[in-house]
């Protein structure tokens, strides 16, 4: 019997009534029809829709359904075609044979993929063939793991080939260094791509290796000319990240670009290269771009972008040789996410949507007339039958008199006559919008179906506000930040149906540092706090985080730098750690085992900080999982805890 195993029936035995009644669920689903507002049980029934793309012949839209068991602790897909303009959905089996096949080159003659490749041995048994039974690991710099796994010597690698032969031939486009293509750990074929004339290759890839490679950004888009087999760096001089290069059909270059070397949050660009000429499309807008694509004329580009707390279509117009600087279009507008390009048809664009009752469904939008038509209703069956969340986006000053949009996500069958029990929502990131988005853990429907009202606000360091609001974050963690948070809570609580002697902060990675931090300066506003996978001790944080370059940008620096005044405050003034004296609330803490974002160790100082000093709390871990709490059956046990910390303390 495996870990997970063993930790989900370990963990049966806490449980209360309300979660015995759940795991008789796991034998009896709950009945679309029986229900009446979101439980833990439907959420984790809900189809999960990832459109893949139009087929071939235009006509339509291909798309993957994942469902999970959570009795069989696993999930299952189906594929589906659904025509363009809508109707029927059709279940497929070859649905890559529909599909255009992006590794083939456009003349036909090549083909791309990936392998992992040794290139450095770090493991005992690979170092000292004798002993074939040790575990060792020896390393000599860092990127020694990374996000959830131990590195053991192998890179993943852009190879190409001829059609129809055989892996063996392949040429490797990284040369046998020590660089990856694909990216880690998130990498995909939006790494690498061909030319419209198939005679060259474009890839990303960061040419850093061990501790050079924990704290750099700076990828690189590199061109390999299959003749003259040489390879042309195309954004040398570039410092940040550069990512996502796509040709349009008359050969003009556009990709994604971040300027500065360290900073992962940067203002994302799109930049375009034709001819030698290269221009920077959205320089002047105050935004920041997510995903693009290029419009079937060639000429403009569609993109995602964060603004006022959603997620919204945008077009701008790639002016050719005039270097002459577009303006940006937003094309869409309302109370939900675009949450994803999948292409174009004709004058409509197909798209993936989520708002905060409705988990990912494929639409297209009408470039002329601006407006969605669903074309897939995977969970219809569920949302029909229940009850949903009123959410009202509220604008609240902040202590500097800014503008502040603040979700606000009420119970079904919400009466202002009555009080609720209010949580304060803590966005992770820090720099990622909190937007229209639907979660499968941190899900609003499901906290307002369970009675609470819950207050999300955009304080500093989200994008959609601004390059200067989503940047001011950086540097300043326990800051503005915190004031901001206080001040979203602190309006709603003025309303009559809040009960304020029954307020919650709730939170993950960041969010779970926001939670740490109030839980020493809330004076006395919150009744409990819920810790997921957050930063509690900025020093020790710093020695075990994978990726250097994050706190070395946000924390302006290394905690030994003691004449780094920047650095010193991040390390001193806010570290949740220096004010533990102060806390007196009860509090849950859940950390994945795997994470090596935010590693293990915080959590368990939080833990035996609150212990000891006498607090009610309890440590909720989560051995096989990383930074997300991923299984279905851990993601039951986790939503069990959750509510069941807040039955027992709010």
């Amino acid at each position: 019997m495996n870990k997970l195993k063993v930790f989900a029936i370990a963990a049966i035995f806490n449980f209360n009534i309300v979660a015995i009644a759940q795991e008789i669920s796991l034998i009896n689903p709950v009945s679309a029809s029986e229900v009446q507002v979101m439980t833990p049980e439907l959420l984790w029934q809900l189809g999960r829709v990832s459109a893949l793309g139009i087929s071939k012949d235009k006509k339509h839209i291909i798309y993957k359904v994942s469902t999970p068991s959570v009795a069989n602790n696993n999930f299952s897909s189906k594929y589906y075609q659904i025509p363009l303009e809508g109707g029927n959905a059709t279940e497929i089996k070859n649905f890559n044979e529909l599909l255009p096949n992006k590794n083939i080159s456009p003349d036909g003659k090549y083909i791309l993929y990936t392998m992992d490749i040794m290139l450095q041995p770090v493991l005992g048994k690979d170092l000292y063939p004798n002993y074939a039974y040790s575990d060792v690991k020896i390393y000599n710099g860092l990127d020694y793991r990374h996000w959830s796994s131990w590195f053991e010597g192998k890179y993943t690698h852009l190879f190409y080939k001829s059609v129809g032969e055989p892996d063996t031939y392949g040429t490797d486009l990284l040369q046998g260094e020590r660089f990856y293509c694909p990216q880690q750990p998130f990498g995909g074929d939006n790494d690498y791509t061909w030319s419209p004339d198939g005679k060259k290759i474009l890839y990303v890839t960061k040419k850093s290796e061990g501790t050079a490679y924990a704290t750099s950004t700076n990828t690189d888009i590199y061109q390999y000319d299959i003749a003259g087999k040489t390879t042309t760096n195309l954004t040398v001089g570039m410092k940040g990240y550069d990512t996502d290069p796509a040709f349009n059909k008359k050969g003009a270059l556009a990709w994604l670009s971040m300027e500065r070397d360290g900073y992962e949050a940067d203002k994302n660009d799109i930049y375009v290269l034709e001819n030698d000429i290269k221009l920077n499309l959205t320089k002047q807008w105050d935004g920041t771009v997510k995903q693009f694509i290029w419009a079937d004329d060639d000429r403009t580009l569609y993109f995602t972008a964060a603004i006022g707390g959603t997620i919204q279509l945008f077009s701008v117009d790639y002016p050719g040789k005039t270097k002459k600087l577009p303006l940006v279009t937003q094309l869409s507008d309302g109370q939900f996410d675009i949450t994803g390009i999948v292409g174009q048809a004709g004058n409509n664009l197909i798209v993936t949507v989520t708002d905060m009752n409705t988990a990912t469904e494929i639409y297209s939008f009408n470039l002329q007339t601006k407006k969605l038509k669903k074309l897939t209703g995977v969970n219809d069956q569920y949302y029909n039958n229940i009850q949903t969340s009123e959410i009202k986006k509220r604008i609240v000053k902040t202590t500097d008199n800014k503008d502040m949009v603040v979700w606000v996500i009420y119970p079904p069958n919400f009466d202002p006559n009555k009080k609720y029990p209010t949580l304060l929502y803590c966005q992770g990131g820090p720099q990622s919008a909190l937007s229209q988005f639907y979660s499968f853990r941190w899900n609003f429907q499901l906290m307002a179906a369970k009675g609470y009202i819950v207050v999300a606000p955009n304080r500093r360091g989200m994008p959609g506000h601004g390059v200067e609001w989503n940047e001011a974050i950086s540097k300043d963690w326990g800051g503005q930040v915190m004031k901001d948070y206080l001040s979203a809570i602190d309006d709603v609580a003025k309303e009559s149906y809040v009960d304020n002697k029954r307020l919650g902060a709730i939170g993950a990675s960041y969010g779970g540092y926001s939670v740490f931090y109030l839980a020493g300066m809330h004076q006395g506003r919150f009744k409990t706090f819920i810790a997921h996978a957050g930063v509690f001790n900025t020093t020790s944080m710093y020695g075990t985080t994978e990726e250097v370059w994050f706190p070395n940008f946000d924390a302006g620096g290394a905690y030994w730098e003691t004449e780094n005044k920047i650095a010193q405050k991040t390390y001193k003034e806010f570290n949740p750690v220096n004010y533990v004296q102060n806390w007196n609330t009860p509090i849950l803490i859940t950390q994945g085992g795997i994470d090596y974002r935010v590693p293990i160790g915080q959590a368990q100082e939080a833990f035996q900080a609150a212990q000891l000093r006498g607090i009610k709390s309890r440590f909720v871990l989560f051995p096989e999982e990383n930074h997300w709490i991923l299984s279905p059956q851990n993601a039951m046990i986790w939503q069990s805890e959750f509510f069941k910390w807040l039955d027992e303390t709010l």
